[in-house]
């Protein structure tokens, strides 16, 4: 799935006008993309050097910061949507960021990789750890700390106090809505405070 159609999937969860926190934004294409076609304004958290110096060069308001740091600069609600895209996987502390997410914003959206993806299960019923499209990396030298499902993520939503407003999986840009746990490659939900 290309990198717009993502774009495009995502910021029809964004209401324009949106002020947006972007957790993990990369290159800053995606905040570029809801400002130009969303009118909205926000910021983007990123680590890594050559991303933060092209978020600038894209006109974007990015902050350099490790997210494990958490979110403590911003107040409660001081946005209307944090994102979340691909980054869940990647933290130690996943649970505290998602309460971090839900405290600084009024909604959130997170996707990642649905490690219950049918090509996923039949990787692992083969004996091997996947890799595809979704999970390009081998186990040895993958960001990923963590692996979940569509499932476990509406499990912590609930353990967390966050009601899921919409939820939906993607799969070769295609929306799939149902059975996501096992059709989808990417878990998408978007969701608020209960």
């Amino acid at each position: 799935m290309s990198d717009r159609t993502i774009h495009d999937v995502i910021a029809q969860l964004v209401p324009p006008g949106s002020r947006v926190l972007d957790l993990g934004c990369g290159n800053g294409a995606l905040l570029a993309h809801l400002r130009d076609s969303r009118q909205c304004t926000g910021y983007g958290i990123e680590l890594d050097d050559t991303k933060v110096h092209e978020c600038v060069q894209r006109g974007v308001n990015v902050i350099q910061r490790n997210l494990e740091e958490g979110l403590s600069l911003f107040d409660d609600n001081s946005f209307d949507v944090v994102l979340q895209l691909d980054t869940l996987q990647n933290l130690r502390n996943t649970e505290a960021m998602l309460s971090e997410t839900a405290r600084v914003g009024r909604q959130g959206i997170v996707a990642f990789p649905n490690f219950a993806h049918w090509p996923h299960r039949l990787s692992v019923l083969r004996g091997r750890m996947p890799v595809t499209k979704s999970l390009p990396y081998q186990w040895y030298d993958t960001p990923n700390i963590r692996v979940a499902t569509f499932a476990d993520f509406e499990v912590l939503a609930r353990k967390s106090g966050l009601r899921i407003i919409e939820s939906f999986g993607l799969t070769d840009g295609r929306v799939v809505k149902s059975w996501p746990n096992l059709r989808a490659s990417t878990a998408v939900f978007k969701f608020d405070r209960a």
